[in-house]
């Protein structure tokens, strides 16, 4: 039976609280033993420390209440605590913690293999390799990819992000924080230009111009008969969550396979109900060859996968493709359990509603507020990009004090962006409309405040 996330009984109060001390007592403590023991380059973007999450509310040590907005960036779309996804959880770990699936199989992996072949776009014959990371699934992804062609270009995109990897780094598009000084970085990467509506130079270039641009600097550069693969998030995360105009994402799929080019789509942030789609290609009936995933796909316990033909993936030799922890049993369970949530609360309906909600709020703000320079996104994945008034100049400084505003009232937003002047919203898709509508409210008297 079909239930609505309106059925969901919380466990936690689904109220934001913030008291006068904030940051409490017990979290400038733990940032103090933090300092002492944790390296400088991780970095936290929150100076609380969590104690519990439900729903769409974080709890700290100190007892403050937040709004959840980022869901761990786009992971506990179910919830940080979804009932299914702890039982099977506690039910997997009382049987074992690990085998390792190249020793000792299980069916657990079988089974999530199984979903993600069915939920997947396309009809044909598919098969699945699971994983830890994002950025390791897009390792392998393009390890398929090179061995299946025989090439070795990679076509990336500007404003990209796959990964802190070596060959990750080098397809993500942003130097700092992610790439300065960590090279050399793995060769025969390309990058080409996004189609990014807000800021062409052109406003009036369509999707498929776009990608005309892009494909004919392909052929000059590298020559489409040497690439290998193109990888692209169909809907870019840390680059801004910059949609691409209608008909780009199918021109360069179409060309590819002309080519004999592998298409990748990079669907770790994008994916699992985030869009108001199983994944965000759906949206133009775009099939890639391979997807990658990983965030939403576990409930919160590390998992990733590609998916993708049956004759890319068989053409690996035995052994080529693996890892110690790839696909831990008590992380599939919680991959089976979460599927099985998001279906139960059918919760890319669920994604759909908090569009037509946000997005008809945060367009009466840009309406108002001509530092919004922009309004984009579907589903829960939405943003709003923060310029000087009367221009399309970013303005970082503005963002960065809105999201401070924002968590003085209990209310965490995320940040992105190559300027540093996106605010991203990635609510929890189990998350109320009370509270949705009470975090864009605190959202909304943010950027007033701070014009």
């Amino acid at each position: 039976m079909t239930t609505t996330a309106h059925d969901i009984t919380y466990r936690l109060e689904q109220k934001r609280r913030v008291q006068a001390d904030f940051p409490g007592p017990k979290s400038v403590a733990l940032t103090e033993r933090r300092k002492a023991v944790v390296a400088a380059g991780v970095a936290s973007s929150v100076p609380v420390f969590v104690a519990d999450a439900d729903g769409g509310i974080i709890h700290d040590v100190d007892g403050n209440s937040f709004i959840d907005l980022g869901s761990g960036i786009a992971v506990t779309s179910v919830g940080a605590s979804d009932p299914a996804v702890v039982g099977a959880v506690k039910e997997a770990v009382e049987h074992f913690t690990h085998t390792c699936f190249m020793v000792t199989p299980y069916e657990g992996y079988v089974a999530v293999a199984e979903q993600l072949n069915r939920l997947t776009p396309g009809d044909h014959e598919k098969r699945t390799v699971l994983f830890n990371s994002g950025a390791e699934a897009v390792e392998n992804a393009v390890k398929v990819a090179r061995l299946a062609t025989g090439r070795d270009a990679v076509v990336a995109f500007d404003h990209a992000y796959h990964g802190r990897t070596n060959l990750t780094m080098a397809l993500t598009a942003k130097a700092m924080p992610y790439k300065t000084n960590f090279g050399p970085f793995a060769p025969e990467v390309y990058r080409m230009p996004m189609s990014y509506p807000f800021r062409e130079e052109n406003p009036e270039i369509t999707g498929a111009e776009a990608a005309k641009r892009a494909i004919t600097m392909i052929e000059k550069q590298i020559g489409g008969e040497q690439v290998a693969a193109i990888i692209i998030e169909p809907i870019q995360g840390e680059g801004g969550f910059i949609v691409p105009a209608d008909g780009f994402l199918p021109a360069l799929a179409d060309w590819a396979k002309d080519k004999g080019i592998v298409f990748i789509a990079d669907e770790v942030q994008s994916g699992f109900c985030r869009t108001g789609e199983w994944f965000a290609v759906n949206h133009e009936g775009v099939v890639p060859d391979i997807i990658t995933m990983a965030k939403g796909i576990a409930g919160g316990m590390p998992l990733s996968a590609i998916t993708g033909r049956a004759d890319l993936l068989d053409a690996v030799h035995p052994g080529g493709l693996g890892g110690t922890y790839g696909g831990n049993p008590v992380a599939c369970a919680a991959a089976l359990a979460s599927i099985g949530s998001m279906e139960q609360y059918d919760l890319n309906g669920r994604a759909k509603h908090i569009e037509e909600i946000a997005l008809g709020k945060l367009r009466e703000l840009a309406a108002e507020q001509p530092v919004i320079g922009d309004v984009r996104g579907r589903g829960a994945m939405l943003a709003i990009e923060l310029v000087q008034a009367g221009s399309k100049e970013p303005n970082p400084e503005l963002t960065k004090a809105v999201a401070a505003a924002c968590l003085k009232e209990g209310v965490i937003i995320l940040t992105c962006g190559t300027y540093g002047n996106v605010i991203r919203l990635l609510p929890p898709l189990v998350i109320s409309d009370e509270l949705l509508l009470d975090g864009l409210g605190v959202l909304a008297a943010a950027i007033k405040a701070n014009v």
